[in-house]
C-alpha cells in the first residue's frame, strides 16, 4: 500500500481527521479494506482518487466515522437516565442543556427528546446535536429509520412519534425534529459547547487511543456544568475517572465535580 504515516498527514489537511488519534491497527485495517474494494494499489493513489471524487471523498469519511445507531440503544441504560439522572437535573434546571455528541444518523438525540417529552413540553427541550460525517448529519435531518432502528424504542413513544411511511421506513415527527439542532463537529479539534447540562457521547471513544481518550474526556468535563453528567456507553467505562474530575454517579453516568 506505500507509506502509512505520509497518508495520514495527506487525509489530515484534507479532512482535518486525525488518524493518529485512532488505535492504528483497526483504523488501518478497515481503510485498506476499503482501498482494496475500489481496486487502487496504493495510499497515494487513493488521496488522488478522493481528491478528484467528491462521492469517494464523502464514502471515506463516512466510512472511516464508524456510524452504528438505533433508538434507545441499551434500554437498561436509558431508564437509569430517566429514573435516576434526570430528576436531579431538572431539580436545578427546567430547561436542560444537552449535547448529544458523536450522534451519527440521530437516532439518540431523537431518543432524547422523546424521553424528556414524557417530563415536559417540547418546546422547553433542546438538543445540540454533533457528528463529524456530513452524510449522516444530512439522513438524520431527515428523519427517516428502518424498524431495526426502532426497535428497542418503548411502544409509548413509537405509537406517538413515529409513522410508517411505507413498508420498509419510517419517519420521526416534525415536533421531535424541531427540538434538534444538528452540527458538524469533529472532536479532536473544534470548540465544545458550555454550559451543558447533559452530554450523552457512546459507543465512539472505544475506536481511539487512550491519549485522544483522555483529552476528550477532559474537554466534556469543561464543557459541563458542575454537577453535571457524561453519559458514556456500555463498553466505555472511564477508568480512575476521578483523576479527571468525575465520580461515578451510575455505571456508564459520571457526575462532573
Amino acid at each position: 500500500m506505500g507509506d502509512y504515516e505520509v497518508f495520514k498527514k495527506q487525509i489530515f489537511t484534507l479532512t482535518q481527521i486525525d488518524l493518529n488519534a485512532y488505535k492504528e491497527k483497526q483504523m488501518r485495517r478497515r481503510i485498506d479494506s476499503l482501498i482494496t474494494k475500489h481496486g487502487i494499489k496504493t495510499y497515494s493513489d487513493y488521496v488522488a482518487a478522493i481528491k478528484a471524487d467528491k462521492d469517494k471523498f464523502e464514502e471515506f469519511v463516512n466510512y472511516l466515522t464508524i456510524n452504528v445507531s438505533e433508538f434507545y440503544r441499551n434500554p437498561e441504560q436509558w431508564k437509569v437516565l430517566e429514573n435516576d439522572i434526570l430528576p436531579t437535573l431538572m431539580a436545578k434546571s427546567p430547561r436542560l442543556k444537552i449535547w448529544s455528541a458523536a450522534c451519527s444518523t440521530g437516532d439518540e438525540p431523537y431518543s432524547l427528546v422523546m424521553m424528556l417529552s414524557r417530563h415536559m413540553p417540547l418546546s422547553n427541550i433542546k438538543i445540540i446535536a454533533t457528528d463529524i460525517d456530513k452524510q449522516v448529519l444530512a439522513k438524520a435531518k431527515d428523519g427517516l429509520y428502518n424498524v431495526k432502528s426502532l426497535k428497542t424504542l418503548p411502544d409509548d413513544l413509537m405509537k406517538k412519534y413515529i409513522t410508517q411511511v411505507n413498508e420498509y421506513t419510517y419517519k420521526v415527527s416534525d415536533d421531535v425534529k424541531k427540538c434538534v439542532e444538528f452540527k458538524q463537529h469533529n472532536l479532536l479539534k473544534d470548540p465544545y459547547p458550555t454550559d451543558c447540562d447533559l452530554i450523552v457521547c457512546r459507543n465512539v471513544l472505544i475506536y481511539f487511543t487512550e491519549e485522544a481518550k483522555t483529552d476528550i474526556y477532559k474537554k466534556f468535563n469543561a464543557s459541563l456544568k458542575k454537577d453535571g453528567v457524561l453519559f458514556v456507553g456500555s463498553t466505555e467505562q472511564i477508568i480512575q475517572a476521578n483523576t479527571l474530575g468525575y465520580a461515578t454517579a451510575k455505571s456508564f453516568f459520571y457526575r462532573k465535580v
